[in-house]
């Protein structure tokens, strides 16, 4: 999981010199960072990047106070205090010897026009909870493999970052040029500001990157941040597929869906991690939930209606904010274990304690014999562009590329995969099932690759209300929602026009023949065509049609989720368009109209879910009510 914060001048730099340098916690005045690392036990930052080069600093090379305040406070060399001496020595007079310093634009001139200088990005990369459980609760060598996999998963998507989306931006945007090679400066934290376990890095992206000048020399310029921040889900979701896929490997393990917020996308779980020990690690979560409810009634009251996606996401941040705890004292980590441990066992009993790696390895070994470890290109692609296309009319490369990776943790559930997979199948879902919607202006410079916009023809299911649980109201089907009904109905129709016929090819027919199959199981690295009976096999066996009922049906340990399943949700879909259709009938005046409400909507829509309640639906019976 990635988040995304600005570094600015005046005080935001300070914050991260003095606060996040130091493990969240509040350093002593007058102690300096390194003393005061050193006495908490905290790792101290360590430099990454290729730009490192350009300011002779070495790739994990430990990151003083004092360049931390010259790079990201003053935006000038880390080395700046030498290279003024030695230029004042030769005789330079003190303005030039400081402007030899000064990497690119000087923040003075920046303020002088009343801007504010964004000094740097902080990426923020965490596992999900469930590692982290097993992070903070498992051995010695457990804790060994997640931090190496946190590790390489992080320099994996910061070699992303460089190679595809960096560029450095002049000339308000008119000059452009790539630009692999970022300078970062990364600070390791164990725990949440509440001292319950959460392993994270801070990753300093300083703005500010080179590039050949007109006359060869190097020009040091900024970011095009605003590139960095639109690839930000990319980034994050090969964050979490990497690192989720190297723990599995490595460690035997699975995962599974967990939901997290009814109707939005679960997060894939380590299979056998309970959700009690999840909700013990992740304390925030049910201040922020009742928070949440308080915001969601007064929006509900003064708006007449229950908020949208966008308007869920706008008040999940508040509530964060709202519930955010002031700064501790740091521990070390060996502190830390020792008071997770024992908080843990005091909760939950030793025998839940200690036996989670061995319930983690079972859950996974059983999972993994289902899955198989050859992904069908086709139905991924397929998959990908029926979600991405429904969640938003138009999209881009780089949304393509982030649902092909939620695609593959999601199906190989933390099987290893073929490299350069995830590239594949959004190429594949772009060429064979979208429409490029950019048109290239004459006499305008051609769009990158990364700039086009794409639409696709997947028909979008109607809208459908799904029932309250626990006295809740009913509530809007989600985009997630919408979008997984799209995708099943598209793959359906191509398992039943792949299933077996007696009227087949032999094993051994020419794989010129069934080389055009759109259903083809395809990836890099397969050698020959399958034949027909092969490919319908193939088909038959994808790895979700593999896995176990209970993860098939799109089940999460969450029992009040039964109405979301696969299943039911095209249940609902069926109901909705039969209920449209009714409408449309009543507005040609085919039957009559029923009378008027009087009673407005949200009291309407609580008279419905207290019908629905009086009725006691079973399971399968989904709603399909409209507004």
């Amino acid at each position: 999981m990635l988040s995304v914060a600005k570094v600015q001048r005046r005080n935001a730099w300070r914050y991260y010199v003095r606060g996040v340098a130091f493990g969240d916690g509040r350093r002593p005045v007058g102690q300096s960072l390194k003393d005061a690392q050193e006495m908490a036990g905290l790792p101290p930052g360590r430099w990454l990047g290729r730009g490192l080069d350009a300011l002779g600093l070495i790739e994990g090379a430990e990151v003083s106070e004092r360049q931390m305040e010259l790079v990201f406070g003053q935006g000038r060399h880390p080395d700046s205090d030498r290279i003024e001496r030695d230029l004042l020595d030769d005789g330079a007079d003190p303005a030039t010897a400081r402007l030899a310093t000064v990497l690119g634009q000087p923040i003075e001139e920046i303020e002088a026009r009343k801007q504010t200088p964004l000094l740097a990005l902080d990426f923020t990369f965490r596992p999900q909870a469930s590692l982290i459980v097993l992070w903070a609760l498992g051995d010695a060598r457990m804790r060994r493999i997640i931090e190496r996999a946190h590790e390489r998963a992080i320099a994996k998507a910061l070699r992303w970052l460089e190679d595809e989306v960096a560029q450095t931006r002049w000339s308000s945007g008119r000059g452009r040029a790539k630009t692999p090679a970022l300078v970062v400066a990364a600070f390791r934290h164990y725990d949440n500001r509440d001292g319950f376990p959460l392993l994270h890095d801070h990753c300093l992206i300083l703005n500010r990157v080179q590039r050949r000048g007109d006359d060869g020399e190097p020009v040091w310029g900024a970011l095009d941040t605003f590139r960095l921040y639109k690839n930000v889900v990319a980034a994050g979701t090969l964050y979490t597929l990497a690192m989720t896929t190297e723990v599995c490997e490595e460690l035997g393990l699975a995962t599974v869906p967990r939901e997290v917020t009814p109707g939005l996308r679960p997060v894939m779980e380590i299979a056998g991690v309970d959700s009690e020990l999840i909700d013990w690690s992740s304390t925030r979560r049910q201040r922020i939930e009742d928070v949440l409810e308080g915001l969601t009634y007064k929006y509900a009251q003064e708006h007449g209606r229950l908020p949208g996606e966008r308007a869920r996401h706008g008040l999940g941040w508040q509530a964060a904010q709202d519930t955010r705890p002031e700064k501790k004292t740091p521990r070390s980590l060996k502190q830390l274990l020792a008071w997770w441990r024992a908080s843990a066992l005091l909760k939950f009993g030793k025998q839940m304690v200690d036996g989670l790696v061995q319930r983690c390895r079972a859950a996974g070994a059983a999972i993994r014999a289902w899955v198989d470890p050859h992904v069908d290109a086709a139905l991924a692609a397929v998959d990908v562009a029926a979600v991405v296309s429904t969640v938003r009319s138009k999209f881009a490369r780089r949304h393509v590329l982030a649902e092909a990776r939620r695609h593959l943790l999601e199906t190989l559930r933390g099987r290893e995969f073929t490299r350069g997979l995830d590239d594949y199948i959004a190429d594949r879902a772009l060429s064979d099932h979208s429409r490029q919607s950019t048109v290239p202006k004459p006499g305008r410079r051609t769009p990158d690759a990364d700039q086009l916009f794409y639409t696709a023809d997947f028909a979008e299911p109607d809208r459908w209300w799904i029932a309250g649980t626990d006295g809740k109201l009913p509530r809007e089907s989600s985009r997630y929602e919408r979008a997984r009904v799209a995708s099943l109905a598209v793959q359906n129709a191509i398992r039943a026009a792949t299933r077996p016929t007696p009227a087949a090819a032999p094993d051994d027919a020419p794989a010129a023949t069934t080389s055009d199959a759109p259903h083809a199981v395809d990836h890099p690295g397969r050698d020959a065509a399958l034949t027909p009976a092969q490919r319908a096999t193939a088909i038959q066996a994808h790895p979700q049609a593999a896995m176990p009922q209970e993860y098939a049906e799109g089940r999460t340990t969450d029992p009040v989720t039964w109405m979301r399943t696969p299943q039911n949700l095209e249940r609902l879909a069926a109901i909705t368009r039969a209920a449209n259709a009714r409408r449309r009938a009543i507005e040609e005046g085919e039957i009559p109209a029923p009378a008027a409400d009087p009673a407005g909507p949200v009291d309407r829509r609580r008279q419905e879910h207290e019908q629905q309640q009086q009725q006691q639906p079973g399971p399968g019976q989904g709603q399909g009510l409209q507004p």
